[in-house]
């Protein structure tokens, strides 16, 4: 057991030390999942094999010894050094192969279960949604809103509550599903979306936007102008940068292309059943739907709703629309 867990360990810190160095696509949640089951076979083989052997080694000793003291008093001998309480203790002890299996059970099946089922962390790697989140910030995810999925295969088993517009919501990216993105729930099924010389339009009604003043972005010291937009429920802020164009540049051909209606102005969408429209809050500064397409339901991981760090700045903790 000792060379076949010592594998296994190995396999598992070679795995991660490939992903660390990029030469393999790693997969936290298939990862987490696989030591979950390894550390739990563990345990049960400990709960139900290896200690009953242990406690059984032990007994036996201290049977052993209580039959030699007898045998001596019996020979008058009432005085023996026999004390084999750190013998027993060593019989007793956990081995180190069942100590970071078995042991770490209890703490990654908790962080298995909390991960997969409650809320998962996320770090803002870039500056899409610029103003609502700065890179940096660690948010929080609530796994269960939109109803709850198996993890790994992401396939949902609750309805929860639909994505409504407005939503700032993690997913799976549609070109390349093993990568997490973040952005705003702008069309839903049926809609159709359009943003034409950078004012946003949904089923024929222009939604609204209030000026704000000036966004100071400090990645790249410049202003950009500021907008409080009114989607659905949510008021948020909106970045533009006049700067660029209205127009789509480099669109990927993509699922239901032919739904999407490009020109100079910009992009017309007809949401298709089943699937999200999203978009950045930098408008100027986001690849989202408008260039890679439509969110299916399938790849959808969560509603964010959370800072609950930035190293940066702690000013940045508190939920956000």
């Amino acid at each position: 057991m000792q060379a076949l867990t010592s594998f296994i360990l190995a396999g598992f810190v070679g795995y991660a030390g490939a992903w660390y160095f990029g030469l393999v696509e790693g997969n936290f949640a298939l990862l987490l999942f696989l030591a979950t089951v390894v550390t739990g076979v563990y345990w049960l083989a400990e709960r139900f094999y290896f200690q009953p052997q242990r406690f059984k080694a032990a007994a036996l000793l201290d049977a052993e010894s209580l039959q030699r003291r007898e045998e001596l008093r019996k020979q008058g001998i009432n005085q023996v050094d026999m004390d084999v309480s750190e013998a027993r203790n060593r019989i007793l002890a956990q081995p180190w192969w069942l100590d970071w299996t078995a042991g770490l059970f209890p703490v990654i099946i908790s962080v298995f279960f909390l991960r997969s089922f409650l809320f998962e962390p996320f770090k803002i790697p870039s500056g899409s949604m610029i103003p609502t989140l700065l890179v940096g910030d660690l948010i929080l995810v609530n796994k269960f809103h939109y109803g709850v999925r198996l993890p790994v295969i992401n396939t949902k088993i609750t309805e929860g509550t639909p994505p409504q517009r407005g939503d700032v919501m993690v997913f799976r990216y549609p070109p390349k599903p093993s990568l997490d993105y973040i952005k705003r729930v702008v069309g839903v099924p049926g809609d159709e979306v359009a943003y034409l010389n950078k004012r946003l339009t949904i089923n024929g009604k222009v939604i609204e936007t209030a000026a704000l003043p000036e966004f100071f972005d400090e990645d790249v010291m410049r202003y950009f102008k500021q907008y409080q937009e009114t989607l659905g429920e949510h008021k948020h802020g909106i970045l533009n940068d006049d700067d660029r164009p209205a127009f789509v540049p480099g669109a990927d051909d993509f699922v239901f292309k032919q739904n999407c209606h490009y020109s100079v102005e910009g992009v017309v969408c007809k949401v298709p059943q089943g699937h999200y429209f999203m978009m950045g809050d930098n408008r100027d500064n986001s690849l989202d739907s408008r260039y890679w397409g439509f969110v299916p339901d399938k790849n959808i991981v969560g509603k964010a709703f959370f800072v609950w760090m930035n190293f940066s700045s702690l000013k940045r903790i508190g939920s956000f629309n």
